[in-house]
């Protein structure tokens, strides 16, 4: 009796086995949990990258991951200044670049467009003049900077420093043309373009991220030479008994091969990456906390070997930029080479001191948590892509450029030849929903009416001379913007209640030229966003996709 039990006990637990194995045979990863069909297969059907890991780290950044904070807590306010009222805050783990865009980043970017879009021709001049760093910035009318003025984008001395003279505007063209420069090099790289296409490429024709992926066939201006590297070659000759692709042939988002894009931080994000609150954490718990991106309450080091020594490139008094000749408190009296100081707790350089730095926001002097607390961000300008008879995206030709008029009259390309047309959403595309109803958002929900001088409780708001931020308007040209305006001003003499308008941006941090009380990464000013300065910069960020940890932040914590 015994000995049948055992033998039963062995064929079941055999018999398991078996099965096991026979699962295991079977590859679920490219198995469809929905139907059962296989994905990737050879014969057709659902493609996908089944082996995607995590997002990979592009070139510059660093990865920050997300959590909650305290936004506007300045330790320091002297002037009682209400646009920093404390808020509870979440944000999403993202990527930020390690040291702000320096000069010869930019230089880059200048290149590149003088190669691609050369000044030579009439029609594409103003795209290499509107993306030109203003270096007047440095002239003072009782100073003498011309060494700055003529050398300091330029020289190779100055190669590893910020860049400045730059707008909010030429900020975020630059960090477009980053998106599209990364994801061309890595398609490169993986056969999906033609190698060197970035170099072969002839005058007017680029690669835009966006337009491959809704239309490959277009890049590199309809060129398949550039634009059927040897992967596509293979999978078009790789055909069924019709002579269809059996797959499919050019890679969209679901490859995992095209990078979400570079661009300005929030400035919540950009807040929470400063104060780098990581290393001060228990647990789930802040121990307590910081003033400034390092540890301590002092802006001077207590290291042995740099004691006394600034941490940050700062104005420390009237008239002191660097200290005495021989004993240079921070080694720099206008901006610094990037890295010249210890990175806070995220691995990020000069978040105080050197070059304030432009981020996404919108200014207004309330960040409203009571509506929304993660992600926080005024800013938001909603567009579709425009869309021919045929049904196909519109892919702007060679001579389709748009530009933005600036408010001094220069012309600044927000769409380039090879990009989408973005047209603004309708009120059809948001009929029925309950989470936006038009394209622009910038002055939802901007409120504190009794701070207006026309203040009444039961006052008409439909009045456009009463608005809340009534801001001039100095524009005496045709005026056209991405937000689909336009509209022909002249020059706005009448009493105004504010300099805050939808066109003034959030800057952060404190610069060569600022005390330390700016130096607080919960310090916050509002600049023009078309205009540029000789102590604001930026640095990049990026969105991260997938989960909030990466691989071995997870690892550590179990």
């Amino acid at each position: 009796m015994r000995t049948d039990i055992a033998v039963r006990a062995l064929f079941t637990i055999a018999f398991g086995i078996g099965l096991i194995s026979c699962n295991n045979s079977r590859d679920y990863k490219n198995t469809s949990r929905a139907t059962g069909w296989d994905i990737n297969s050879d014969e057709g059907g659902f493609q996908y990258n089944s082996d995607f890991k995590e997002q990979e780290t592009m070139p510059g950044l660093v990865f920050i991951e997300g959590g909650t904070f305290t936004m506007g807590r300045v330790q320091d306010d002297p002037m009682h200044d209400w646009n920093n009222s404390p808020t509870q805050q979440h944000v999403q783990s993202f990527y930020m670049d390690e040291t702000e865009v320096t000069n010869k980043m930019y230089l880059e970017y200048l290149d590149w467009i003088k190669r691609v879009f050369p000044p030579s021709e009439e029609r594409y001049k103003d795209i290499y003049t509107g993306a030109l760093p203003d270096t007047l910035v440095w002239r003072n009318r009782l100073g003498f900077n011309e060494t700055m003025v003529n050398n300091y984008l330029r020289h190779p001395a100055y190669a590893e420093y910020p860049v400045v003279g730059v707008s909010w505007i030429q900020a975020v063209e630059f960090s477009k043309w980053r998106t599209d420069r990364v994801n061309e090099l890595m398609l490169e790289e993986e056969g999906i373009i033609a190698e060197g296409a970035r170099y072969q490429a002839e005058p007017g024709q680029s690669f835009n991220t966006e337009a491959y992926i809704y239309s490959p066939s277009n890049a590199y201006g309809g060129n398949t030479e550039l634009s059927q590297g040897e992967e596509i070659q293979d999978r078009l000759e790789d055909t069924n008994d019709e002579g269809n692709p059996v797959r499919k042939v050019y890679p969209g988002r679901e490859s995992g091969l095209v990078s979400p894009e570079y661009r300005l931080p929030t400035e919540a994000e950009w807040e929470y990456a400063a104060l780098a609150l990581v290393g001060l954490r228990n647990y789930n718990v802040y121990r307590g906390r910081k003033k400034y991106p390092w540890d301590g309450q002092y802006t001077r080091s207590g290291d042995v070997k740099r004691q006394g020594d600034q941490l940050a490139n700062f104005k420390q008094s009237a008239g002191d930029y660097g200290g005495i000749a021989g004993w240079s408190d921070d080694g720099a009296d206008i901006t610094a080479e990037v890295k010249s100081y210890e990175p806070n707790d995220f691995g990020l350089y000069d978040m105080a001191g050197n070059v304030a730095e432009w981020v996404l926001d919108v200014y207004r002097p309330i960040v409203d948590d009571e509506f929304n607390d993660f992600n926080y961000y005024r800013g938001n300008v909603y567009t579709k892509n425009a869309i021919n008879e045929d049904g196909s995206v519109k892919i702007l030709g060679a001579d389709e450029v748009q530009y933005d008029t600036l408010s001094n009259g220069k012309l600044v390309a927000r769409n380039l030849p090879g990009e989408i047309a973005q047209t603004p959403v309708t009120s059809e595309d948001t009929y029925m929903r309950t989470n936006y109803t038009e394209s622009d958002q910038r002055d939802f929900r901007d409120g504190d009416k009794s701070s207006t001088r026309y203040y009444q409780p039961f006052q008409d708001a439909s009045d456009p001379s009463k608005r809340m931020y009534n801001s001039p308007t100095y524009n005496n040209v045709k005026y056209s913007d991405s937000t689909g305006t336009i509209a022909e001003r002249g020059y706005d003499s009448a009493e105004r209640t504010t300099l805050i308008s939808d066109e003034v941006r959030v800057y952060k941090g404190g610069s060569w030229r600022d005390r330390a009380y700016w130096l607080d990464p919960a310090q916050r000013r509002f600049f023009p966003q078309d205009m540029a300065t000789d102590y604001i910069g930026f640095r990049n960020a990026m969105s991260r996709v997938g989960s909030k940890s990466k691989e071995e932040n997870k690892t550590a914590r179990n």
